[in-house]
């Protein structure tokens, strides 16, 4: 790999960009379909003849085969080569998106979205691998801010979308929809993306179900926790002894990862390096802001001001505009200056508009007050996804670039599972708190279910979803921390190191 100027070139004299762009096309419908769902309740509801808990288990079911195979999956592609389990996973991502959008029944769409999850899975860690090992790391930045440009705007996307697709079409097109798009990246990867060497070793079997028994439980308990009411899920099963059982799980693979004398599933050599550790920090943080802002807004949104989905969905729009639209610059800006002071900027800003946006929530705030705040937002976004995704592949070595990359989305992941669970579990106690039967109230109001509430009730309910915004807020304090700690790249070192003596530059 070379650099020439600004312009990045393969060894063979391609440019690495074609590909990139081809491995976006599946990363972007992905993570799309993580939130896409969530408008379309309503319509599941009547459609499917289904109760809540079932359609909640659309999503829920995504999300757990999408998050617990990750490890794995990115261990998948430093032995098969990240394009052919990126072709694979894509391949099974459309499939099941057909299937879903033919399904006629809860349980039958519930099957498919297991599926769906699982291709996700597999893709996911390859497209940060690839980036990984055909971009030089002097020149990573650009890449991972589109990378993880995607990664927020398609988050932000989602609701929005799926409220256009269902206003207009029917609940079956947030699925279908994928299929087409799915042919055209199936076909841009098959001619853009390169194969890269691959890593003929034994695979961890026993790390393999360590890891994806442990992490199933915490997931599974952290994620469902709110519909058990924290409680028992059956006979002496409960939802915190299966929460601690992941853990203890999760342990023991850790123990045994570090005691293999052969290949790990997870090198713990990864976390010597200090940035990987502290990107995995701040990732966390991220995923979890990302996930948990998104509830409470839109609840305001409808229940506070009347918003239909799609019109509650706009309110986004200059978030995601913004986020993606800055994400080349904060690019480029990350391989010429140190990550932190980006990182720590985006994550600052980040904590400021949340915090804001909390202040201005009440029933009666023109809509330019609380654009403001989500514009900010929007600025943070493009400003903290670069600076961590690239500090933690930064040194990461070419034959881990899958492994590693498995751990930074499972943490992203996690992080974002405990975002959706944690906000829950405030709003439902801030509305206990201040409306008489408010826990009831809020039970019924899962984002795109609830209508306007009665006039009496707006302003305690605002007040709730304004105070439930100050817990992300509150943990990406520790995420800025995180970043405030990066180490210098080396990269960075060397442009500042004294010139060498033209003698020892011909010896070197």
């Amino acid at each position: 790999m070379v650099v020439e100027r600004d312009r990045v070139v393969s060894s063979d004299g391609t440019s690495p960009w074609p590909a990139l762009w081809a491995l976006v096309i599946g990363f972007f419908m992905i993570l799309v379909d993580m939130t896409i769902v969530t408008v379309a309740t309503p319509a599941l509801l009547t459609s499917l003849r289904a109760d809540v808990n079932s359609v909640l288990w659309v999503t829920s079911a995504y999300l757990l085969a999408y998050a617990v195979p990750l490890l794995i999956t990115g261990r998948l592609g430093d032995r098969f080569g990240p394009k052919r389990v990126y072709l694979v996973g894509l391949a099974v991502f459309t499939l099941a998106s057909l299937w879903c959008g033919l399904s006629s029944g809860v349980g039958m769409l519930i099957a498919a979205r297991v599926v769906q999850g699982f291709g996700a899975a597999l893709m996911t860690p390859q497209t940060m691998a690839v980036i990984t090992r055909t971009f030089p790391a002097a020149k990573r930045g650009l890449a991972m801010s589109l990378w993880g440009s995607v990664a927020g705007v398609a988050t932000l996307v989602g609701p929005l979308l799926g409220g256009v697709l269902v206003d207009g079409l029917g609940w079956e097109w947030i699925f279908i929809v994928n299929v087409p798009i799915g042919v055209i990246g199936l076909v841009a990867a098959v001619r853009l993306v390169p194969d890269l060497e691959r890593t003929a070793r034994r695979f961890d079997l026993v790390g393999v179900a360590l890891s994806a028994v442990g992490l199933f439980a915490l997931v599974f308990g952290i994620q469902e926790g709110q519909a058990y009411d924290w409680g028992t899920i059956a006979g002496p099963l409960s939802v915190w002894s299966l929460i601690v059982a992941g853990l203890a799980v999760l342990a023991v693979f850790v123990w045994w990862q570090a005691r293999m004398t052969g290949e790990p599933l997870v090198s713990l050599r990864l976390f010597r390096d200090r940035n990987f550790s502290l990107a995995n920090i701040a990732i966390t943080t991220v995923g979890f802001a990302v996930t948990a802002q998104g509830f409470p807004i839109m609840l305001y949104a409808q229940s506070v001001r009347g918003m239909t989905p799609t019109q509650a969905a706009l309110l986004l729009a200059p978030m995601a505009i913004l986020s993606g639209g800055l994400a080349p610059f904060t690019g480029r800006l990350t391989d010429r200056v140190h990550p932190r002071l980006i990182g720590g900027f985006g994550v600052a800003t980040f904590v400021i508009g949340l915090v804001w946006l909390a202040a201005v929530m009440t029933p009666d705030a023109p809509v330019w007050q609380l654009l403001l705040p989500l514009a900010l937002i929007g600025v943070s976004n493009s400003c903290v996804w670069a600076p961590i995704s690239t500090s933690a592949t930064r040194n990461l070595p070419m034959d881990q670039a899958g492994g590693g990359s498995g751990v930074y989305n499972t943490t992203r992941q996690v992080g974002a599972v405990l975002g959706s669970a944690a906000i829950a579990v405030l709003i439902q106690a801030r509305l206990a708190a201040l409306m008489p039967g408010g826990a009831a109230v809020g039970g019924s109001l899962e984002p795109g279910t609830g209508g306007l509430l009665p006039e009496a009730l707006r302003e305690p309910f605002a007040t709730a979803m304004a105070q439930s915004l100050l817990l992300p807020a509150g943990l990406l304090v520790v995420g800025f921390v995180a970043v405030a700690c990066f180490a210098t790249p080396r990269h960075l070192l060397r442009d500042t190191a004294p010139p060498v003596a033209p003698a020892v530059a011909a010896r070197e």
